[in-house]
């Protein structure tokens, strides 16, 4: 078996490159992988397609790579929440473009897009502007719009503990859409708090199976969004 551990955050991202699309776990900041966006912010690939159920907090994470630059385009459920000022700002000045997408939708394509299902009809946002050019068609009469599925260059998730073959637990809603966007990239890269060797993640556990998992580092203390928003700490 393959021994997936890296040395640090930093060589977790190598390689990614511009205009790449990467999927960032997280639901707020339950999952976020603050340590593996920091290295990525670091790394320097711009031009990025980001995937995530919000657009981050503060200045720190998420809100911190818009804020950097890189992110191109946003595809997410929640553009506007408490503390996120990056994004709006950007948005608002034509810097970022915005693919607004219902949170059980964004959820389905992703899953369809690790399921390798090109597409799927959903009656959700039928009659509203989010389906306006949009392939429609009646189901038990009743409409559904086409939605396409979504795949990823890279995908950023935090587990809670994982072994070096990458096999995954998380740490209660923390795993979100993790495991969703683990299948659906062709790199899945992983920060934990634990780092196991194989056997002592009880195999009924296992949440992600290290199929879908392509690097893990060992982030022992990881940082919360909300503890660095509430200090006012900034990235870089």
């Amino acid at each position: 078996m393959i021994d997936k551990r890296v040395a640090d955050p930093e060589a977790a991202v190598d390689g990614v490159a511009d205009g790449a699309t990467v999927m960032i776990g997280g639901f707020g900041e339950a999952g976020s992988p603050i340590e593996l966006i920091h290295a990525l912010i670091d790394h320097g690939a711009s031009g990025l397609t980001v995937v995530n159920n919000n657009t981050g907090s503060g200045e720190v994470g998420l809100a911190a790579l818009i804020r950097a630059g890189r992110v191109a385009r946003m595809i997410c459920s929640y553009p506007r929440s408490a503390n996120s000022t990056v994004f709006p700002e950007l948005y608002r000045s034509g810097r970022t473009e915005l693919e607004l997408v219902p949170q059980g939708t964004l959820a389905e394509r992703i899953r369809a897009g690790g399921a390798g299902i090109p597409g799927f009809y959903t009656p959700t946002a039928v009659g509203t502007e989010l389906a306006e050019g949009r392939e429609h068609r009646e189901f038990d009469g009743r409409n559904h719009v086409l939605e396409h599925a979504l795949t990823a260059d890279l995908a950023l998730i935090k587990a809670r503990r994982a072994d070096r073959h990458g096999n995954l637990v998380y740490n209660m809603t923390a795993r979100n859409f993790s495991p969703l966007m683990a299948m659906a990239a062709a790199t899945t890269v992983v920060q934990a708090a634990e780092v196991v060797s194989p056997g002592e993640i009880d195999p009924e556990a296992v949440v992600t199976p290290g199929i879908f998992v392509d690097r893990v580092v060992h982030v022992a203390s990881p940082a919360h969004e909300s503890d660095l928003v509430e200090r006012g700490v900034t990235y870089p």
